[in-house]
C-alpha cells in the first residue's frame, strides 16, 4: 500500500510538473503573439553589442514617400557612408531604408523564423544610437509618437542629426522638423551645376585645406523659412557671381544660398548639406571628407564651435 501511495504521490507530481511547463510556454507565445519578449528574455551567450565602444549611427534611406527616380544614389550614399565609418573607425553605421527603428519604444520582429513556431528579437531603437542619418524625402510613415522620439533623441539626449541632399525636402507639413534641421528645401534653381564656392568657416574639419573658391558640381538647392543666419551657423554657400540671378526659379533676393551649415537643437547637433544628389558627388573625396568629418561632429568625436554669423557684407552679390 505504502509503495501504490508513492507512486499516486509521485504521478501527480509530474502531472503537475508538466501542468507548469504547459502554461510557461504558453505564456511564452501569448507574448510573442502580442509583440512582446518570451518572460526572462536575454540574449544568448555571445549575442550581445557587437560593436562595443563603437558610436554606432543610424542611416536611413527612405524615399518611397518622394521622389522615386531623382535620387537614385541614395544606395551608393549609404555605402560610402558605412565605409567611411569602418575605414576610419569614428563609427558603426546601421543601414535601412525604412524608419521603424527611429523610436524610443521596444522594436520586435514579426513573423515565424524558426522552425517548431512563432520566434521574436528584439531590435535597436534610438536609446542605442548616437546619431541619425536622414537621406529621406516626403512626409515619411512615421508615427507622431515617433516624430517626437527623434526630436527628443537630439534636444534632450544631446544626440546628432545628419540631414542629406533630401532630407530638407521631408516633412515639410511638420514645422518641428524644420525647426531642428534648420531649413526646408525650396527649389534648385540651377538643376545640376559647376559652381565655386564661398566658404566661411575654412577651419571646420570637413573643409579644411581646400583652395580659395573651390568647384563643386551638385544639384544646388535654395533654402527656405525657417532657414536664418540667427540659429545657424553656415559653413559654405554657393559664390552667386557665377550664377544666374535672373532664374524665374529664383526666389532669394540676399544672395545667400548655403550648401552646408551647423547648428545647436537643444543639447544635440545637427549638420545640413546639398551635396549628395548623384554617385559623382559620393565618389568625390572632397565631399566623403565633409560628410564623415560630419558625422564625427554630430557624434562628439570632434568639438567645433556652433557660431552663427551674419553672410560677409564684402562678399555679398
Amino acid at each position: 500500500m505504502k509503495f501504490s501511495h508513492a507512486r499516486l504521490l509521485m504521478s501527480r507530481w509530474v502531472a503537475v510538473l508538466a501542468g507548469l511547463i504547459l502554461l510557461s510556454s504558453a505564456l511564452a507565445a501569448s507574448a510573442q503573439d502580442a509583440g512582446g519578449p518570451p518572460p526572462g528574455a536575454r540574449p544568448p551567450e555571445g549575442y550581445g553589442d557587437a560593436h562595443p565602444g563603437w558610436k554606432k549611427v543610424l542611416i536611413v534611406g527612405d524615399l518611397h514617400t518622394g521622389n522615386q527616380t531623382a535620387h537614385d544614389s541614395v544606395s551608393h550614399a549609404m555605402a560610402v557612408l558605412e565605409r567611411l565609418g569602418r575605414e576610419s573607425g569614428a563609427y558603426i553605421a546601421f543601414l535601412r531604408t525604412d524608419t521603424e527603428l527611429v523610436s524610443k519604444a521596444d522594436v520586435w520582429g514579426t513573423g515565424d523564423y524558426a522552425k517548431g513556431g512563432p520566434r521574436q528579437a528584439r531590435g535597436h531603437n534610438l536609446n542605442y544610437f548616437d546619431a541619425v542619418v536622414f537621406y529621406t524625402n516626403g512626409d515619411t510613415d512615421m508615427s507622431e509618437q515617433q516624430k517626437q522620439d527623434l526630436l527628443s533623441f537630439v534636444r534632450d539626449d544631446g544626440k546628432g542629426f545628419v540631414a542629406v541632399h533630401t532630407a530638407t525636402a521631408t516633412m515639410a507639413n511638420w514645422p518641428a522638423y524644420g525647426e531642428m534641421v534648420g531649413g526646408y528645401f525650396d527649389d534648385h534653381p540651377w538643376n545640376i551645376v559647376a559652381v565655386p564656392l564661398i566658404i566661411e568657416r575654412p577651419d571646420f574639419p570637413g573643409f579644411r585645406n581646400l583652395p580659395k573658391a573651390p568647384v563643386f558640381t551638385d544639384e544646388m538647392y535654395q533654402y527656405k523659412a525657417p532657414y536664418s543666419r540667427d540659429k545657424i551657423d553656415v559653413l559654405a554657400r554657393l559664390d552667386t557671381s557665377q550664377l544666374d540671378l535672373t532664374n524665374k526659379r529664383v526666389h532669394r533676393t540676399d544672395g545667400d544660398f548655403p550648401v552646408a551649415w551647423i547648428k545647436s537643437y537643444g543639447k544635440g547637433r545637427v549638420f545640413c548639406s546639398t551635396f549628395g544628389h548623384s554617385d559623382q558627388s559620393w565618389d568625390d573625396p572632397r565631399v566623403q571628407k565633409l560628410y564623415l568629418e560630419a558625422i564625427k561632429w554630430a557624434v562628439g568625436l570632434t568639438d567645433y564651435p556652433v557660431q552663427p554669423h551674419p553672410m560677409d557684407a564684402a562678399t555679398k552679390p
